[in-house]
C-alpha cells in the first residue's frame, strides 16, 4: 500500500498520496488540495515545492552532490567534453563516437548566423550590459527561424536544437567582441566545440590563434559544472515560460533575462566589484573578513556559501585547480586575484567560516578565471549562459515531452475588499 500524508482540516481528514523520486527524494502529491479543501499552500520563492518530475539532474545539497543523468559531476568534468555533457543532458546518455561526431559535424554545418542579426547588434551602443544584448539576439532567432517546432518530431526538436548549439556561441562571441570593439568572428570547423568558443572569442585581427590547452580545459570545466542546476531561477523561468508552448528560442531568451539577476548568475560578477572594492579601500583582506563576521556591518562576503549546498559546493573543489592552472599558465601578476587568494586563504583557515560552512564556491573561482582570460567583468554573466544552455535545453525538452500544463502559481490576496465608488 503506498504512504500517504493525512491532512485535517475543519475537522474532516484528507490523504495525500506520497511520491518517491529514485534518490529517495520524497513528496506531498496536493494536486487536489484546493478542490477537495479549498485551500492553497504558502510557500515564498517555492523552497518547498516541487514543480515537476525530472530525470535531468539530480542534486543534494546537505552532501554536497551533483550529478548529471546519473553520472557524478567530477567524473564529466575529469573524463568528458562540454559537448559529450550537452549531448548527455540534451539527449539522455553519453553520446557513442559516431553520434558525437554526427553531432559535431551538424552543429558546424550550422555555425553561420544571418548577416541581418549584425545589424541589430550594431544598433546596439557599445555601452549597452551584454546579456541584454545577448536575451535581444537569442529572441530575434525566431524572426530568423519562423518555422514552429513540432515537439511530437524528432526532426524538428533536433534541429531546433542544432540551431541554438551552433550560433549561441556565436552571439556570445560578438556580446564580447562588441565590447571590446573588435571584428565578429565565426567558427573555425578544423577546431572542436570549445576550442572554437576560445578562437571566436579571444582571437586577434593581425594574428593567427592557437588554443591554449590550459585554457581550453579551464573553459571545458567551468562549462560542465554550469551546465544545470536543477530547478533554480533561470531553468524555472525557460520551463514555465514554455509550458505556455512558447518556442525554444523565447524559452531561452526569458531564462538569460532571468540569470542576469545579481542573485542569480550575476553572482560571479559580484564578486570581482567585491575584490575591485577592496582593493581601492586599500586591500587588507583581515578587514574585510572582520566586517564579513560583524553582525551589524552590512558588507556581504560574495562568493562564500551557497544557498542550496549546505557543506561545500562541489563545483568550487574542481574548478579551483583550473584557476590555479590558469593562473600559473599566463603569469597573471593582478592585485585583484592576489586579494583573492587572500580571502580564500583566511576563509578556509578560519573557525567562523569554517564551523559555518562558508567556503568558496564556482562563483568564487569562476570570477578569478574569467578575469585572469581578460574577459571583461560585465561578460562573466555571458559565460555563465554559454555553460547553461545545455542545460536549459534539455529542461525546456523535458517539460514539453511530458506534456506538463500551463504553469499558473495561486496566490493569498491581502489588498482591499470590495470598495463602492
Amino acid at each position: 500500500m503506498s504512504e500517504t500524508v493525512k491532512l485535517t482540516y475543519n475537522n474532516t481528514t484528507y490523504e495525500f498520496p506520497l511520491i518517491e523520486g529514485t534518490e529517495n527524494e520524497k513528496g506531498i502529491d496536493i494536486k487536489t488540495l484546493r478542490a477537495l479543501t479549498g485551500l492553497i499552500t504558502y510557500d515564498p520563492g517555492y523552497k518547498n515545492t516541487g514543480s515537476c518530475q525530472s530525470s535531468i539532474t539530480f542534486l543534494n545539497g546537505e552532501e554536497g552532490v551533483l550529478r548529471y543523468r546519473g553520472y557524478s559531476i567530477e567524473d564529466l568534468s575529469e573524463k568528458s567534453s562540454f559537448i559529450e555533457v550537452a549531448f548527455l543532458l540534451i539527449f539522455g546518455s553519453l553520446p557513442t563516437p559516431e553520434e558525437i561526431e554526427k553531432f559535431n559535424r551538424e552543429i558546424s554545418q550550422s555555425s553561420i548566423v544571418d548577416e541581418d542579426v549584425k545589424t541589430i547588434l550594431k544598433s546596439f551602443p557599445k555601452s549597452a550590459h551584454p546579456m541584454g544584448v545577448l536575451s535581444s539576439l537569442t529572441s530575434a532567432l525566431i524572426a530568423f527561424n519562423p518555422s514552429s517546432v513540432d515537439v511530437d518530431s524528432e526532426e524538428d526538436m533536433r534541429e531546433a536544437i542544432i540551431i541554438l548549439m551552433a550560433k549561441f556561441p556565436i552571439l556570445v562571441s560578438w556580446a564580447l567582441r562588441k565590447v571590446k570593439g573588435l571584428p565578429l568572428n565565426y567558427s573555425n570547423p578544423t577546431l572542436n566545440y570549445v576550442e572554437n568558443i576560445a578562437q571566436m572569442m579571444f582571437k586577434q585581427p593581425h594574428q593567427d590563434y592557437v588554443p591554449s590547452k590550459v585554457v581550453v580545459d579551464a573553459l571545458n570545466k567551468l562549462l560542465i559544472l554550469h551546465a544545470d542546476h536543477e530547478q533554480n531561477c533561470s531553468t524555472s523561468t525557460v520551463r514555465i515560460v514554455g509550458s505556455s508552448h512558447a518556442g525554444l528560442f523565447a524559452s531561452v531568451s526569458a531564462g538569460i533575462s532571468a540569470l542576469w539577476g545579481p542573485l542569480h548568475g550575476g553572482a560571479n560578477q559580484a564578486v570581482i566589484e567585491m575584490l575591485e572594492a577592496i582593493q581601492k579601500d586599500g586591500g587588507d583582506t583581515k578587514k574585510y573578513m572582520a566586517k564579513a563576521k560583524d553582525k551589524e556591518d552590512p558588507f556581504r562576503l560574495m562568493g562564500f556559501g551557497h544557498r542550496v549546498y549546505k557543506n561545500f559546493d562541489p563545483r568550487a573543489r574542481i574548478i579551483k585547480k583550473a584557476a590555479d592552472e590558469v593562473l600559473q599558465e599566463l603569469g597573471i601578476n593582478d592585485p585583484i586575484l592576489e586579494i583573492a587568494k587572500g580571502l580564500e586563504k583566511e576563509a578556509l583557515n578560519d573557525p567562523y567560516f569554517v564551523e559555518r560552512k562558508l567556503y568558496p564556491n564556482v562563483d568564487f573561482y569562476s570570477g578569478i578565471i574569467y578575469r585572469a582570460l581578460g574577459i571583461p567583468t560585465e561578460m562573466f554573466t555571458v559565460m555563465f549562459a554559454l555553460g547553461r544552455l545545455p542545460g536549459w535545453i534539455a529542461q525546456w525538452l523535458e517539460m514539453r515531452k511530458n506534456n506538463e500544463p500551463i504553469g499558473r502559481p495561486r496566490q493569498i490576496y491581502t489588498g482591499e475588499n470590495h470598495r463602492a465608488l
